[in-house]
């Protein structure tokens, strides 16, 4: 069962984000602005807000910008295009209508120009805007949604990973590329006798993919080390310490990776831990090109104090 008292404050502190975001649509909003006013560390708030709101931080802040937009076009016709599109955060005249006309498929122009009843809909949208909140029921919902995904799908437990000493190659860029980087590693590993079936892969996340652009996340490719081998070319030794974790394990396929680590998240807040500064990490148990369903057995990781 939830603590209502974490879930109370949880609720206050995602409602005071979004009272700061819809507040602040002309200024500069950024993942890490947004969770300070919160306080709360990025990691966390980008993950407690996807599980509630159901939407990412980013996604949010884009979809009120557009609605106030939308809102300023149908109401406040005495604004240009360029003085609407400064209310709502951009500089960019371009950025904004091509932004708008995704958003509505129509140029802002064009919306500006038909009638409002055409957009009574939108109007309707329009004027709940600024009173968006994160009620208890919603809160409790969704956490519950993730938990019971867990259990279902993981046995989760508290427990010290011991040292691991890992041969790895560093990565930056988008994550679904790292497959060629374990390409390289596994060609290294290979004539060392370092590849057999009992060998464990792992994946660290040193940047998270809703706070970092795509091209900039950082990631390290490595395998496990059972024995003493010579380090050589772009690989590189790395020593993890004895880490007490979050650990779940599941039997996965890859599209189910992003609701895996957003309900071992859920947990983490329900039980009352937090993330330490070690970057959290999966643990690969098999081969899932073999798997007859082509699914990963997998432990996740999340470092907590």
């Amino acid at each position: 069962m939830i603590s209502d008292k974490i879930a109370k404050e949880n609720i206050a502190r995602l409602n005071t984000a979004i009272a700061f975001i819809e507040a602040n649509l002309s200024e500069k909003l950024t993942l890490e602005i947004v969770a300070e006013k919160a306080h709360f560390s990025p990691f966390h708030f980008h993950r407690l807000f996807k599980i509630v709101v159901e939407e990412t931080v980013q996604n949010f802040i884009h979809r009120k910008r557009i609605e106030k937009s939308a809102a300023y076009l149908l109401h406040q016709k005495e604004k240009n295009i360029t003085q609407i599109a400064e209310a709502v955060g951009y500089n960019n005249l371009s950025a904004f209508s091509k932004a708008f006309k995704k958003f509505y498929g129509i140029s802002p122009l064009t919306f500006k120009e038909k009638s409002p009843e055409k957009y009574s809909k939108i109007s309707k949208t329009e004027s709940k805007i600024g009173k968006v909140t994160v009620t208890f029921e919603q809160y409790i919902c969704n956490i519950n949604n993730a938990l019971n995904w867990l259990q279902m799908n993981a046995k989760t437990e508290i427990k010290k990973v011991p040292r691991l000493d890992l041969a790895t190659i560093s990565y930056k860029g988008k994550m679904e590329a790292i497959g060629s980087v374990y390409n390289r590693l596994v060609k290294w590993a290979t004539p060392k006798g370092l590849i057999n079936e009992a060998t464990r892969m792992l994946t660290i996340y040193h940047d998270s993919p809703k706070i970092t652009d795509p091209n900039n996340i950082r990631m390290s490719a490595c395998i496990v080390l059972n024995d003493v081998v010579e380090i050589d070319g772009e690989v590189n030794l790395k020593i993890l310490s004895p880490t007490k974790c979050i650990v779940s394990r599941l039997e996965i396929t890859p599209f189910e990776f992003q609701q895996a680590w957003e309900s071992a998240f859920a947990f983490m807040i329900e039980n009352g831990y937090k993330k330490s500064e070690i970057d959290p990490f999966e643990i690969y148990y098999n081969n899932a090109a073999e798997h007859p369903e082509n699914k990963f057995i997998v432990d996740l990781c999340i470092p907590i104090l």
